[in-house]
């Protein structure tokens, strides 16, 4: 498609002209609230990979939903919140029970997970159910997915507000709150549980290889220019709200994947973040370093 001279008329023509875009914008809008402060505490928390982990532990519940159902959201989201607890639950066991690290066995959980997920697709599904499940199709987002999306991102956001001060301490000071008796193992399963649930509403749009992308990138970036918990999942939240819009724009009028569109443009944000933020940035330092020498 051609793409318009005007910015302004570029960037609104394909939500203007077709419901399904403005279906599959809302869905982001949602997904960014809810993914956005999981991200940054993912961050925060020294968990980033365990989020791609815990990405792809949704697959064999949804697949297991897909092979009884077929592509019926409920079956598939039922079944991937199952999968992602039952990941979380037996990697928490084994970090408790063993000398493995956390990081360790959700690795090892992962591998299991995304090998059984193909496995039980390919059983009854083809190429097409495969790539369907793994990548998502955001543009066939019905009103049944926006509810689920915006019901985990209110749940989420509730969450938030209710563990908020708890979950802090225990991302920068754990052995504190553990020796002041605070509810870390409590607040610590909450939260998995938060990043499961926005997984399961981030693969039925973005599948799950690229739900990942939404959460992480954003929050990765909104370190460069926030400094405070509160402003980082403000500024993870708007990046990820601009790299629906953008991404999807790019893609009606490129003639390209959603899903991959919205998480490229999602890491072109972190690029950019990188190179020019205000907060540890390539330009930062070396700005600093000029005053530095002229000092």
């Amino acid at each position: 498609m051609s793409v318009a001279l005007d910015p302004a008329a570029w960037l609104i023509e394909p939500f203007a002209a077709f419901g399904f875009m403005r279906r599959a914008l809302v869905a982001c809008l949602a997904l960014a609230l809810g993914s956005g402060p999981v991200g940054v505490f993912l961050v925060l928390r020294r968990m980033s990979l365990i989020g791609d982990t815990m990405a792809h532990a949704v697959l064999p519940g949804a697949a297991v939903g897909f092979l009884v159902a077929g592509l019926s959201l409920p079956a598939m989201s039922l079944g991937g919140l199952v999968a992602g607890l039952v990941v979380a639950l037996l990697s928490g066991l084994v970090t408790r029970f063993t000398r493995v690290k956390e990081d360790a066995s959700f690795a090892a959980f992962f591998l299991i997970s995304l090998a059984a997920g193909v496995m039980i697709v390919s059983l009854k599904g083809n190429n097409v159910d495969l790539m369907h499940v793994l990548f998502g199709s955001i543009l066939a987002v019905d009103d049944t997915s926006l509810l689920l999306v915006a019901g985990i991102a209110t749940i989420s956001l509730l969450t938030f507000a209710l563990i908020y001060r708890p979950l802090v301490v225990e991302c920068f000071d754990p052995v504190f709150s553990r020796a002041v008796g605070g509810p870390g193992t409590t607040v610590h399963l909450v939260f998995l549980v938060l990043v499961v649930l926005n997984m399961v509403a981030g693969f039925q749009a973005l599948g799950t290889l690229m739900a990942v992308g939404l959460m992480m990138l954003p929050a990765v970036a909104a370190r460069f220019w926030a400094r405070d918990v509160w402003s980082l999942a403000a500024v993870a939240v708007a990046m990820a709200m601009a790299s629906g819009l953008l991404g999807l724009a790019w893609s009606y009028h490129a003639d390209l994947p959603s899903g991959p569109a919205i998480v490229l443009t999602a890491g072109g944000f972190y690029l950019l973040s990188l190179l020019v933020g205000r907060r540890d940035s390539l330009a930062a330092r070396l700005l600093r370093r000029r005053r530095h020498l002229e000092g």
